[in-house]
């Protein structure tokens, strides 16, 4: 062996192992490979023996399982929220704590909230009121709680807060999540068992325990404090209902609220949720005031008046005086008003948003929060607050949206591609799609069995009728005898995907949004053995999971063939040898071939027949068992297409004499149950 060669093979791979492993622990951040994920590789290679023979082989497979690798975050780092003022109560801190490891693990909080920790820079200490985690308390919990995540998954810590009323203006209260000292951002550092500490508890990673820290801080400032407490039914209620408002006013701070222009009176602000107009002008307390505005106008740059306009729809905002001035610690009396719900969506829930505009001494400008939605509060379960800043701007309620959810209706019709309210012949869940199969029909006279099983893929609209997204239940309750049926929602009727068996009792979902419909694509295989030119019925059943007493039904219908073909014959003997019908030579055959579309007719509206097109019969009296071409001589002239099973009314046929023993009858459409016939005369040689 070549000792120089095998000292760096090795060195080579030894680099190489080191460096995987240096990545593999650097993953934090990224998409992981799962643990245990089983890593296979298996060779192949052709080759040929130089005669011009070719050859394939594969090598042996090797397997590579991905190691367990822990990794815990806690954010936000550092952050800093809205200033609070000394004696304020329920202040919120949301925390996030995230699995980057690979593997689902479970993270403990220690007992009675000792990962939690409240810490000030000045000298009255703060109070930590609650905490959850994932809805579990860890605050008074006497006990560890653990919680599993997945990886790559979330938890929410919720930490509720109470300011000092002894804290001192420019005094910075700081919460921590964990006890991590170390790392980028205090985040996936090896735990240490420490007093304070949020870690992983699974021992199986080959990265052992890690720990994770999160911090957010708040700055105390001394000024009054406005809020509105507002009251609203949280529903459902039903559309086309009245919703009725209370705001009560209130200063929790510990100065003076006093009004900003117009002066005179501290105003709430209600502006009219979207999709609703204003209806108790006349019951509003005295000196409400009427903006047509637009909302993204501030409210003291509206136009404001105190009579209302003619059109209430055209009311954006109204403003209610609740006093001259609101004292520390103390709220003004209650104010109402109603709205009448006029959309005809329940998707979304009706918000409303209302504002306290005041000030202190020490400035006047405001700043208009009506228009904000809910994600860019963060406190959704409380009133949010906009204190003044220690410069001495004014103090604007950051606004208080409440949600009033509105009764959802659900409804549903599913019928042929693109009419899914088509009628059947008796209503909307008998209306119908006809197709056929083209298997193991060709060589089958009537009556026979197909020779093959046979497949057809519907397309089917379902339609939301209801007044919200809804997600629909689908079902075959009828479906043949040993029949195959599967509804497919993605894809396309060519290539249909997702795709549930439902025969059988399966179902699958659909998921529709308020107004709009969607298509399914219902596979339907027959089994060999079944009687030809016979329709088979299957139901699809579409159920709103709103209300599942809404469901609506279309039929699937496979034929096996629909064009029927029906031979008779006559004789006619004029010879005066025999009887009148006896076939001797001499004496005529008049050969009919009877054609019938056996399809259920869909002139009901929207349902959907099969209409035969280019329809061409043959008769040649040399192929198969055929040999009438040869004991027989043309009729010239004897050649009809007629229309129905009787008579003789010319049909739409064309009739060929293609030569002395063989002919065609071209049909270019035959409608669902039209029938005709082809007639053709021959002389008995």
């Amino acid at each position: 062996m070549n000792k120089r060669l095998s000292y760096l093979s090795m060195k080579t791979l030894y680099t190489l192992v080191s460096a995987s492993l240096i990545f593999a622990f650097s993953l934090q951040g990224y998409a992981q490979t799962a643990a245990d994920t089983a890593i296979k590789n298996t060779a192949s290679a052709t080759y040929s023996d130089g005669n011009g023979n070719n050859f394939d082989t594969v090598s042996n497979e090797v397997t590579v399982t991905v190691a367990k690798v822990a990794g815990l975050t806690i954010t936000p780092d550092g952050q800093t929220n809205s200033a609070v003022v000394a004696g304020q109560t329920g202040v919120t801190m949301n925390f996030t704590v995230t699995n980057t490891g690979n593997f689902s693990n479970d993270v403990r909080f220690l007992a009675s909230g000792a990962s939690l920790r409240a810490v000030t820079s000045g000298t009255a200490t703060p109070t930590i009121t609650a905490a959850t985690a994932g809805g579990d308390n860890i605050l008074t919990n006497g006990a560890a709680v653990d919680k599993t995540l997945a990886a790559g998954g979330t938890l929410s810590v919720v930490v509720t807060l109470s300011i000092p009323a002894g804290a001192s203006p420019s005094d910075v209260i700081t919460v921590y999540l964990g006890d991590a000292t170390t790392g980028t951002n205090f985040d996936n550092v090896t735990a240490n068992t420490s007093a304070n500490e949020v870690r992983t508890i699974l021992t199986t990673a080959v990265n052992g325990l890690r720990e994770a820290r999160g911090d957010i801080s708040v700055t105390v400032e001394n000024n009054a404090l406005p809020r509105v407490n507002l009251t609203a039914p949280a529903g459902p209620v039903a559309l086309g209902s009245t919703i009725s408002y209370s705001a009560e006013a209130c200063n929790t701070g510990q100065r003076v609220l006093s009004p900003v222009s117009p002066a005179g009176q501290i105003y709430v602000y209600a502006p009219i949720p979207a999709g609703t107009v204003l209806t108790n002008v006349g019951s509003l307390p005295s000196g409400t005031q009427f903006t047509t505005s637009a909302l993204t106008t501030a409210p003291l740059a509206a136009t404001w008046t105190s009579t209302a306009p003619g059109v209430l729809s055209t009311v954006t905002r109204i403003r209610i005086p609740v006093g001259a001035s609101i004292a520390a610690t103390t709220c003004a009396s209650a104010v109402a008003f109603d709205v009448t719900i006029t959309t005809n969506n329940a998707n979304t829930p009706i918000y409303e948003i209302v504002d306290l505009i005041a000030s202190n001494t020490l400035g006047t400008t405001v700043t208009d929060q009506s228009g904000d939605v809910v994600s860019n509060r963060g406190d959704l379960n409380a009133n949010f607050d906009e204190p003044l800043s220690p410069s001495g701007t004014a103090t604007a309620n950051q606004g208080f949206q409440l949600p009033t959810l509105l009764l959802k209706t659900g409804n549903v019709f599913i019928g042929p591609s693109s009419a899914p309210q088509a009628i059947g012949p008796t209503d909307v869940n008998d209306d119908f799609t006809n197709k056929s199969v083209t298997t193991g029909i060709a060589t089958v006279a009537p009556g026979g069995s197909t020779t093959a099983s046979g497949v057809v893929v519907f397309t089917n609209t379902v339609q939301n009728t209801g007044n919200a997204d809804d997600t629909y239940t689908l079902t075959a309750p009828t479906v043949p005898s040993g029949f195959t049926v599967e509804v497919c929602t993605g894809g396309t009727s060519a290539a249909p995907t997702s795709c549930v068996t439902v025969s059988g009792g399966g179902n699958t979902t659909l998921a529709v949004a308020f107004g709009s419909s969607a298509n399914v694509f219902v596979r339907v295989t027959a089994p060999s053995g079944q009687t030809v030119l016979t329709g088979y019925n299957t139901v699809i059943r579409a159920t709103s999971t709103i209300d599942n007493t809404k469901v609506n039904n279309t039929i699937d219908r496979l034929y096996t063939g629909f064009i029927r073909l029906d031979k008779s014959v006559a004789v006619a003997n004029g010879t005066g040898v025999g009887g009148a019908t006896d076939a001797v030579p001499g004496a005529v055959i008049t050969y009919t071939v009877q054609y019938t579309n056996v399809s259920e007719a869909g002139t009901v509206s929207g349902s959907v027949g099969l209409t035969a097109n280019n329809l061409v019969i043959t008769e040649n009296g040399a192929a198969g068992t055929n040999n009438w071409g040869t004991f027989t001589t043309r009729v010239v002239g004897q050649e009809f297409d007629y229309s129905g099973a009787s008579g003789t009314t010319a049909g739409s046929g064309t009739v060929a004499v293609v030569s002395a023993t063989s002919y065609t009858d071209t049909i270019a459409t035959l409608a669902p149950q039209a029938v005709g016939r082809f007639v053709f005369s021959r002389t008995i040689n």
